[in-house]
């Protein structure tokens, strides 16, 4: 075994960082493991508008930071690695991980979820050649050529907004006929010239040579098939929460997110869940936040009771 710390917490986005913060300012000995970017899904999102406190908004990946600087400012430590199972040792919960393993009285699951892949002929092929999943991330890479975006939520929409500022064009395709976004980004969707959009469609294969070169396109309701030329395409279908380790020790719903009372509880005494990897989250930065908070207050709660 490596330290044992009072709480582990599993995920560096805003439920995480939150959690973090308010566990190290609980003087609880606190470390907090994240796989990959920290700040999350935020981190990928390009201008973060409605975050309580930046009335101008603020840069996703800024917004990252700046909870990271806060919330280590009070002695949580941090670890860059995957968590790949936990085990109930009584009331000792044991996180195997790629860096060790640790042993935590409390743990607050904040994990996140990742970006769902569409699953069709040439997806994996052209992924990093073509097919992307983060605009933001890719953009640039798209300067004045045609591109597809997957998707007809807020996440999508924000993808095809971003891209104007690079791409020549940008063909929205959504397998219903309204979007799911908000209005306000539906606004300015359709008010954005470089936008158009491929109703009840979906993708059925992506082709090219070194690198994508077209998609193929099937309309929902006639069966009808035909081919869009683009030089690459933003997948934006939903996200799958990481939470396949989990199965064995939690109960999950049918989407694999973990069920939680009020109080971020899971049935397991002593592990909490705090933000998207929850069961009927709200799936916005503010609201996880206040999640880990919560989840934080509580397992406090739990450790000195």
């Amino acid at each position: 075994m490596n330290e044992k710390y009072d709480v582990v917490i599993i995920g560096g986005g805003p439920a995480g960082l939150t959690a973090g913060l308010y566990a190290s300012r609980a003087r609880l000995s606190s470390l907090l493991i994240e796989k990959g970017l920290v700040g999350g899904q935020v981190a990928n999102a390009e201008w973060v508008e409605n975050y309580s406190g930046f009335p101008e908004g603020i840069g996703g990946s800024e917004l990252g930071q700046l909870m990271y600087q806060q919330a280590t400012k009070y002695g949580l430590e941090t670890l860059l690695a995957e968590v790949t199972g936990i085990e109930l040792q009584g009331e000792r919960k044991v996180i195997r991980t790629t860096g060790g393993d640790f042993v935590a009285r409390a743990v607050i699951i904040a994990g996140g979820s990742e970006r769902q892949k569409l699953g069709v002929p040439g997806e994996e092929e052209f992924t990093g050649k073509g097919v992307s999943y983060c605009a933001t991330c890719d953009a640039a890479f798209f300067r004045e050529q045609p591109v597809a975006v997957v998707g007809g939520g807020d996440a999508a929409i924000t993808e095809a907004l971003h891209l104007t500022k690079f791409a020549s064009k940008i063909t929205v395709i959504h397998r219903r006929d309204q979007l799911r976004a908000s209005r306000i980004l539906q606004e300015k969707a359709f008010s954005q010239p470089k936008i158009e959009f491929r109703w009840n469609s979906t993708v059925e294969k992506i082709e090219g040579g070194d690198v994508v070169k077209r998609i193929r396109l099937r309309q929902v309701k006639t069966g009808e098939e035909s081919a869009l030329e683009v030089a690459g395409i933003f997948m934006s279908i939903g996200l799958k929460p990481n939470t396949d380790y989990l199965k064995s020790i939690l109960s999950l719903d049918v989407t694999g997110l973990i069920i939680t009372d009020g109080k971020m509880k899971t049935e397991i005494p002593g592990i909490f869940a705090a933000g998207d990897i929850r069961h009927n989250s709200a799936r916005q930065a503010i609201t996880a936040a206040g999640d880990g908070a919560t989840a934080a207050i509580y397992a406090e709660k739990y450790l000195t009771e």
